[in-house]
């Protein structure tokens, strides 16, 4: 039974270890600015955009390609 016990104040001690050093670490992390997030989400949405016309004009004229050497 004692052996238990330890095993157990060994989780909790490595436990608060463990919170107490992410903790630490996350009061190192750089958190970006409200205009930061935005003008990031905003490249990232615009990229898409392009990305993804792009591969809409691709699929549409490989499938018009393809078409016509069906037909």
């Amino acid at each position: 039974m004692g052996e238990w016990i330890q095993n157990v104040r060994d989780a909790f001690r490595h436990s608060a270890e463990f919170f107490k050093e992410a903790w630490q670490e996350l009061k190192k992390v750089h958190w970006p600015t409200w205009k930061e997030t935005y003008v990031a989400t905003l490249v990232v949405l615009i990229v898409v955009l392009i990305i993804s016309f792009f591969l809409a004009a691709v699929d549409f004229g490989l499938t018009r390609a393809i078409q016509v050497l069906i037909s």
